[in-house]
């Protein structure tokens, strides 16, 4: 064996060193995956998440995935001749729309529960309407009601500590029930929230299209790899984040306050972020913590 050669060897132990400690501390901790954005497009990104997701497992975490099918929705919706109309950022979904959502999100979970099967892991793919796992209320926008679209009201988790008590990775579809039994299609960073929030998970980890959060989004030098909910909070009323970032932040405070440990934005589009943010020193997304001591 060459000098290069040895070289490589030590430095892939070297990882492994570094990811010893974050197995100990989070074994046999719940972790709750939002898969979505650009990392559900590409089937090479997709396999990798599935991949960082079922080591997770085979390591000792306990993880969860949340997944939406926004763009596969969309897709369906124009084949069929259905026009799409978003208020405020939230599809409107009439009684025709809510079927293809539901038919495509089933779609997608299968799929998914297919490639963790794949990697030797068991996993079940369920929707929120299964075990009563989220109860929902329509949910409107500024007044105006946009059809089929759920907000949740309350989360029973309990088909969710079965499935991990049984040894399987839950791979849940955001659809939910109203208390007429009306199905409804759920915000699917909504429904991870919710769920994390329901299971005390150790860690929330939202895939997104983005590195993270910037103080300056044109300002490269201005990333943030670590803030308390109490700083994003000021962030925002400082008019610091806008567009779609400014729910999903609202919803990492919404964990973090409901008493997640800690919330992970990370760039899905990088190969095995998950395993990057988690395993190493440093991470490479914007993690949300709940305490100053941990900053």
């Amino acid at each position: 064996m060459n000098e290069m050669e040895m070289q490589k060897l030590q430095e892939k132990a070297g990882v492994l060193i570094e990811a010893l400690p974050y197995i100990q501390q989070f074994n046999r901790r719940i972790i709750v995956v939002k898969y979505g954005g650009s990392a559900m497009k590409s089937d090479e990104l997709r396999e990798n998440v599935i991949k960082d997701v079922t080591l997770l497992k085979l390591v000792g975490f306990k993880p969860i995935i949340v997944h939406g099918g926004g763009k596969e929705i969309s897709d369906w919706a124009q084949k069929v001749g259905l026009e799409q109309k978003f208020v405020n950022g939230l599809r409107v979904t009439d009684e025709d729309t809510m079927e293809i959502a539901e038919m495509v999100l089933n779609k997608v979970n299968k799929n998914l529960v297919r490639y963790v099967e794949t990697l030797g892991v068991r996993a079940v793919g369920i929707s929120g309407k299964d075990g009563g796992l989220l109860k929902v209320k329509k949910r409107l926008s500024d007044g105006q009601d946009i059809g089929f679209v759920g907000e949740i009201t309350d989360v029973d988790p309990k088909v969710l500590f079965d499935l991990l008590e049984k040894d399987f990775l839950p791979v849940v579809a955001p659809v939910g029930l109203d208390d007429d039994y009306q199905t409804y299609n759920i915000n699917a960073d909504d429904a991870a929230c919710a769920i994390a929030k329901a299971v005390k998970a150790e860690k929330l980890a939202f895939l997104t299209d983005i590195e993270g959060l910037y103080r300056d989004i044109n300002d490269k030098s201005t990333f943030i790899s670590r803030l308390t909910a109490d700083d994003a909070e000021k962030l925002l009323n400082d008019g610091y984040i806008g567009g779609g970032m400014i729910p999903k932040l609202g919803n990492c405070i919404d964990a973090i306050r409901g008493g997640v440990n800690n919330v992970h934005i990370l760039d899905g589009r990088i190969m095995h972020c998950l395993l990057l943010e988690i395993f190493t020193n440093k991470g490479i997304g914007t993690a949300m913590v709940r305490d100053e001591d941990k900053l």
